[in-house]
C-alpha cells in the first residue's frame, strides 16, 4: 500500500480507511482550468480542516473543484509532505476512547512553492471565478514591524523591490492582488484562519501597509490602493481545531495498516512534517459573511457564516476566556513540570484545580457571550472532553511557541476588563490566578524546570531580548524590581502595563518565591489554590 494515487487504486488493503468517492483527476483538471480557493499555508491544519471540508463537499456534489495550496515560509514542506504523495494525505481524526477514524484525503489538487511559481500563482490569482485566499500563516507573520517600529528583515526587501518575485507572505499576496485588477478588477476575498483575535483586520492592516509604502516609493498608484481597499474584503474568522504535531503513534497505526513510505520529518527551520494529520473530532469555524465574489458552501459542513460582531465576540471568547489562556497555562506550567503532552498536564490534580479556579472564578466572569456558542457548554468542553483526551498529543513544547505574542490577547483582555470595571470586588489587582500564570511564564524564562534541570525554550520572536534580562537569574536568585520592570512594564507582550493595573508587585512576589529552589513552582501552585491571603487590599 502506498499513498499515492496509483497506490489507492489497489483497493486491498484500504478497507479501514475512506476513499475519494469521486473522479480525483476529473476534479484536478477543472481546478487547475478555473480555481475558486487558494491558500496560503501548507501545514497541519489546512489539510485537517480547510481541505476536509472541501473533500466532503466534491463527495457531495456541492463542489466540483478542489482547493490549491501556496507555501512561503517553509517551502521544504511541499517537499516533505506533498510532492512525494501526489498531494494526498490521510487525515486521522483522534476519539477519547482511542478510536481512530481515517480518511485519505484528495482534495488538494496543487501544492506549489511561492519562489518557484510564482507564475501559477498569478495565474491563479488572475482567474475571474476565484472566490477566496485564506491563510494560515501563524499570527506572527501579519506582524511586519519589529517593536521599535522597523519593518522586519522578512519584508524589506520586498518593500524596496516593489511588487514582482517578493518573499514574503504578505507582500506576495498584496502583489497577486494588484495582478488581479490588472487582468479582471473583479472582487476577492483574503480570509485569515490564523488563531488571533480580529485576524480579518490585522490582514487588512498589513496588506494596505505594504501597498502604502510601495505607493510613497512609486510603485503603485492610489487607485491600486482604492482597489486593495474597497474591491478587497477581509472578512473576521474564528477558527478552532486542536492539530498537534504529528504523532509517532499515529504513524506506527499507519504503518502496520500496511502503507508504506510513510515518516516523520523536520525541515531545516524545525517544522515538523508528515503525510497525515492527527486532530481531534471538534471542530469550530465561524465567518463574517463578506465575501464579494461569492465563496464555496461550506456552511454546508457546519461554517457558520455570520456578522463581524458575533465572530468578534466568539473570538474573544475563545481567545481570552475559554480556551486560549487554558493553552498557554498548561503549556507553560507542562514545560516546568517536565510534561511530553497537554493530557499529561491536565491528568496533574494541582494543574487541573488551579486551571477550573483561574477559568471559572476569574476568566468567566468577564466572558463575552457570543450567543451562537454558550460559553459555560464550551469551556466544560474543553476542561473535560478536548484537553484531557490521551490520544491527542499535543505537546506544552508546541503550545509555548511564540508565548510573548500570545499572552497579551489571552490575558491582557480579561485584566483590562477588569481594570475598566466599576465593581470594587473586580478590581485588577484583586487578581490571584492570572498573575501567577504570567509569573509562572517569567520563571519559565530562566530556562529550568522546576526539578532545576535545564530545558530548551520554544522558540519566541523576543526569547533572545527576554533572556537577556534574566541573564543571570537562577533559582537562589531574587529578582529586584528594577530588573524585571521593562518586561513588566512592556503592553506589547501583556496587552497592559502591568505596574499600572495595579499586578507588578503580585507578578515579582510570586516570582521570587518560585525562584527559592527546586520544587518551588508547585508549592506555589498548592498556595495560590489556597484560601492563604497574599495581599491586603482595600
Amino acid at each position: 500500500m502506498k499513498l499515492t494515487l496509483q497506490g489507492l487504486q489497489a483497493k486491498a488493503g484500504w478497507e479501514s480507511y475512506r476513499l475519494p468517492a469521486y473522479d480525483v483527476a476529473a476534479v484536478r483538471e477543472r481546478t487547475a482550468k478555473h480555481p475558486t480557493w487558494l491558500h496560503f499555508g501548507a501545514g497541519s491544519i489546512f489539510r485537517a480542516y480547510p481541505a476536509m471540508m472541501v473533500q466532503r463537499l466534491i463527495t457531495a456534489g456541492l463542489m466540483d473543484t478542489g482547493i490549491i495550496v501556496c507555501e512561503s515560509y517553509d517551502e521544504e514542506l511541499i517537499d516533505h509532505a506533498y510532492t512525494p504523495f501526489d498531494n494526498l494525505s490521510i487525515a486521522a481524526t483522534l476519539h477519547a476512547d482511542g478510536s481512530i477514524k481515517k480518511v485519505v484525503v484528495a482534495s488538494i489538487t496543487e501544492s506549489l512553492k511561492l519562489s518557484e511559481d510564482w507564475d501559477r500563482v498569478r495565474e491563479i490569482f488572475c482567474d475571474p471565478g476565484l472566490q477566496m485566499v485564506s491563510f494560515t500563516i501563524t499570527e506572527k507573520a501579519y506582524t511586519l514591524r519589529e517593536g521599535n517600529r522597523e519593518f522586519k528583515d522578512c519584508v524589506i526587501e520586498d518593500l524596496e523591490r516593489g511588487p514582482t518575485a517578493c518573499t514574503n507572505v504578505i507582500a506576495a499576496a498584496t502583489a497577486m492582488c494588484l495582478e488581479r485588477k490588472k487582468a479582471t478588477d473583479r472582487p476577492l476575498a483574503l480570509v485569515s484562519l490564523d488563531n488571533c483575535s480580529h485576524n480579518g483586520r490585522r490582514l487588512q492592516r498589513s496588506i494596505l501597509e505594504v501597498a502604502r509604502t510601495w505607493k510613497e516609493k512609486g510603485f503603485i498608484t492610489d487607485e491600486d490602493v482604492q482597489y486593495l481597499t474597497d474591491k478587497i474584503s477581509y472578512p473576521y474568522s474564528v477558527i478552532d481545531k486542536i492539530t498537534p504535531h504529528p504523532d509517532q503513534r499515529i504513524l506506527d497505526v499507519l504503518k502496520a495498516d500496511g502503507i508504506e513510505g510513510l515518516e516523520i520529518s523536520e525541515t531545516a527551520k524545525g517544522t515538523a512534517s508528515a503525510p497525515f494529520t492527527n486532530s481531534e473530532k471538534t471542530q469550530y469555524l465561524l465567518i463574517e459573511d463578506k465575501f464579494p465574489n461569492g465563496h464555496p458552501p461550506i456552511e454546508q459542513t457546519g461554517v457558520i457564516f455570520t456578522t463581524r460582531a458575533i465572530v468578534d465576540k466568539t473570538a474573544r471568547m475563545k481567545a481570552c476566556t475559554c480556551l486560549n489562556p487554558i493553552d498557554t497555562t498548561n503549556a507553560i506550567l507542562g514545560c516546568l513540570f517536565g510534561y511530553a503532552t497537554i493530557a499529561d498536564a491536565m491528568a496533574d490534580a494541582d494543574v487541573l484545580d488551579f486551571i477550573k479556579k483561574m477559568s471559572y472564578e476569574e476568566a468567566i466572569p468577564m466572558v463575552t457571550d457570543p450567543g451562537v456558542i454558550d460559553p459555560w457548554e464550551f469551556l466544560h468542553e474543553v476542561l473535560t472532553e478536548r484537553l484531557p483526551n490521551p490520544y491527542l498529543a499535543d505537546q506544552p513544547q508546541r503550545i509555548a511557541t511564540d508565548t510573548s505574542h500570545k499572552l497579551g490577547m489571552r490575558f491582557g483582555e480579561t485584566i483590562l476588563a477588569y481594570y475598566d470595571s466599576p465593581v470594587p470586588k473586580h478590581r485588577a489587582s484583586r487578581l490571584r490566578y492570572i498573575p501567577f500564570v504570567l509569573a509562572c511564564w517569567l520563571r519559565y524564562l530562566i530556562g529550568v524546570d522546576d526539578a532545576g534541570k535545564q530545558m530548551e525554550l520554544s522558540p519566541d520572536p523576543r526569547l533572545a531580548s527576554l533572556r537577556e534580562v534574566f541573564a543571570d537569574v537562577e533559582l537562589g536568585s531574587v529578582v529586584p524590581m528594577r530588573r524585571v520592570e521593562p518586561v513588566i512594564s512592556d503592553k506589547f507582550i501583556f496587552g497592559v502595563n502591568l505596574a499600572e493595573v495595579g499586578l507588578d508587585d503580585t507578578v515579582l512576589f510570586y516570582l521570587n518565591e518560585m525562584l527559592k529552589g527546586p520544587g518551588m513552582v508547585r508549592k506555589m501552585l498548592k498556595r495560590v489554590c489556597s484560601d492563604e491571603t497574599f495581599f491586603n487590599y482595600n
